[in-house]
């Protein structure tokens, strides 16, 4: 794919909830003071219902205020393939940054990607797909990315996909029997994200790559498990977290955030 719209894409930046992002040069009828955006193109959303759900989710998600989510620029549809752009960051994600990152880096990004959260939250949203390739790494920080499964939320609203297999991890199992997300099933989706960018490992082990019946399996019969390694101030925090009932876990996104930030030395 050469492009979309009058973006020229530059190359592929890997695959997102239900779509692929794309580095790309923007439009200059955008006005934008930067070499490059990313650009991610939605698969899926091309009947009329799709297209007005996904423009109600990127609305709301623009309503949001907080310095720690993305920035959105521009959205539209071309040949029955429905797209946005947004900023781009060079130093990567929780998932693959640039250099490793040190713990109190991480502890820093997770925070301010519950900070996100909980503006979200507040303008009736929820994310529904926190995990690390949606934490967008800068200096000092991060910010809270792709939409993914977010929507409003609303009565009735379950999962209709679930993206990549490797996304199973990090949402909570009650999503995955059909519940509609919440601000806690969002804590818990910071919770796992931020066991699997200081250690390395899952809190279900590795799931099967090319299996998603056996990894949802695996999710909704196994008890999450907290690496030894953890520092006790860190596995409290994820203990509380990724509590079975949903009142035992922090009370908002912001509690989670300054749990974070108290363990940053």
């Amino acid at each position: 794919m050469q492009g979309i719209a009058d973006y020229r894409f530059v190359r592929p930046l890997g695959e997102g909830s239900h779509g692929t992002f794309y580095l790309a040069v923007p439009p200059a009828r955008l006005g934008l003071d930067v070499e490059h955006v990313a650009v991610k193109v939605l698969a899926g959303a091309n009947d009329e219902e799709a297209i007005r759900r996904t423009t109600r989710e990127l609305r709301a998600f623009a309503s949001a205020q907080s310095p720690y989510l993305v920035t959105l620029f521009d959205a539209g549809q071309q040949e029955g393939s429905f797209f946005y752009s947004m900023e781009y960051f060079p130093m990567g994600s929780l998932a693959e940054p640039a250099r490793p990152l040190t713990e109190t880096e991480v502890l820093t990004a997770v925070a301010q990607a519950a900070l996100a959260a909980h503006a979200l939250h507040e303008a009736g949203v929820v994310h529904r797909s926190i995990k690390p390739e949606n934490i967008l790494l800068v200096e000092g920080g991060a910010r809270l990315s792709d939409l993914g499964l977010a929507q409003a939320l609303a009565p009735g609203q379950t999962v209709t996909g679930l993206g990549p297999i490797g996304s199973v991890e990090f949402i909570e199992p009650a999503i995955l029997l059909g519940q509609r997300g919440s601000r806690a099933s969002d804590i818990w989706s910071l919770g796992v994200t931020l066991h699997r960018a200081l250690t390395g490992v899952g809190v279900y082990g590795e799931l099967p790559a090319k299996d998603a019946l056996f990894a949802v399996r695996k999710v909704l019969s196994s008890k999450p498990e907290l690496s030894p390694a953890l520092d006790p101030g860190v596995a409290a925090l994820l203990t509380r977290a990724l509590a079975t009932d949903p009142q035992d876990r922090q009370r908002d996104a912001l509690v989670f955030a300054e749990e974070c930030q108290a363990l940053v030395r």
